[in-house]
């Protein structure tokens, strides 16, 4: 049976999450009530029955160590291949790598040790839940030397303007890689590739001072290599700014965008957390909500996410918001379109009201 190893590379995700990035990489950014962006990059390939999986971290990632660990919240924590936080070694004089290069060269045991015959690579910016198994049958059949990952959206948004597009033929080759605004062909930062094409790309990279592999080593090499393109069909979230952030954790209080993403075959693993259940008091209203455990409400909550031990007091308003980890909301309290970070308090009286196109953003362990 043909082995995956799986790679997330976080080295060319920008952190352009404003607040909710000052203290943490974007892979380690709450989602989804109870979830890390990470979260579903790591689940789909532990699903996929990738039993070795290398996080290629550059910088802010303590936070992301922390939420990790060794790995058992994702079966992860083996004798036999698990989990590896590889920042890039800062200290080999013989290194001329550069960018998610440098990654790949001082991490290059990782992928000769491993018994997998092929490379899942994925970033954690596009959230989906997706069985890699399908996508390497597919990539077999073609016969590809690559296939890269996409989504083909109905509406295109402005965090799509940053992301990469695709020009697929009738028999799904990929012709072209390019940034038109206009494509709705939204490649996914995911590609599969078998490992010894994968070693011998990097070298060519390296030798011709290059920084990108995925644009130096792959997009680049088009014309000379074929590339297939896969079809991906379930739910989708690009985030990549603060909007987009909001929008699609919005989006996960319509049962059908929820389902689609959490499916019961293919659960999302997250670290394990043993709270109380939430408390709803008797002056507690709470419509459209989604509410993680250890919470304590007592007032007024609507079309929002509430992450776990988050304290809302009586007579507090809370409105189309996101509320992270341990935050505490007093009385009197107005929120709309607010993302509170983790730890933050909001004092008796206090009004905060953004707009749902730029939501107001408190960074975490903040009292106003």
């Amino acid at each position: 049976m043909d082995r995956i190893a799986g790679i997330i590379n976080l080295d060319h995700e920008q952190d352009m999450l404003d607040e909710l990035t000052y203290f943490r990489c974007g892979a380690a950014v709450p989602f989804g009530g109870r979830y890390r962006m990470i979260d579903f990059a790591i689940s789909n390939m532990t699903n996929s029955r990738i039993e070795s999986v290398a996080v290629f971290a550059r910088r802010k990632y303590r936070s992301l160590m922390d939420h990790l660990e060794q790995g058992k919240a994702w079966d992860l924590d083996r004798k036999r291949g698990g989990l590896f936080i590889l920042p890039p070694d800062w200290n080999d004089p013989t290194d001329i790598s550069r960018g998610d290069l440098q990654h790949f060269h001082n991490n290059i045991d990782f992928i000769n040790r491993t018994l997998a015959n092929y490379i899942v690579v994925s970033g954690s910016q596009h959230i989906c839940n997706i069985n890699y198994q399908d996508v390497l049958q597919e990539h077999k059949n073609s016969g590809a030397d690559v296939t890269v990952i996409y989504k083909k959206v109905d509406e295109l948004y402005p965090e799509h303007q940053r992301a990469h597009k695709l020009d697929v033929d009738e028999n799904n080759r990929v012709t072209a890689i390019h940034n038109d605004h206009s494509n709705n062909n939204v490649y996914m930062d995911m590609y599969i590739i078998e490992k010894d094409l994968l070693y011998n790309l990097i070298e060519k990279c390296i030798a011709h001072g290059c920084s990108h592999f995925f644009l130096d080593g792959i997009k680049a090499q088009l014309p000379e290599i074929n590339i297939h393109a896969y079809e991906y069909h379930g739910g989708h979230a690009l985030v990549n700014s603060v909007e987009s952030y909001y929008r699609n954790s919005a989006k996960l209080l319509n049962p059908e965008e929820h389902d689609e993403l959490f499916k019961d075959d293919a659960p999302v693993f997250t670290k394990i957390k043993n709270e109380a259940p939430s408390n709803y008091t008797a002056t507690s209203n709470v419509s459209n909500t989604m509410v993680a455990n250890g919470c304590v409400i007592e007032g007024h909550v609507e079309d929002s996410i509430l992450f776990r031990g988050v304290k809302v007091a009586e007579g507090a308003v809370i409105k189309n918001s996101i509320i992270m980890q341990r935050c505490e909301i007093d009385s009197n309290v107005v929120l709309e379109n607010v993302i509170l970070d983790k730890d933050c308090n909001i004092s008796n009286g206090k009004t905060l009201i953004g707009a749902p196109e730029k939501p107001y953003v408190v960074a975490k362990r903040r009292t106003m």
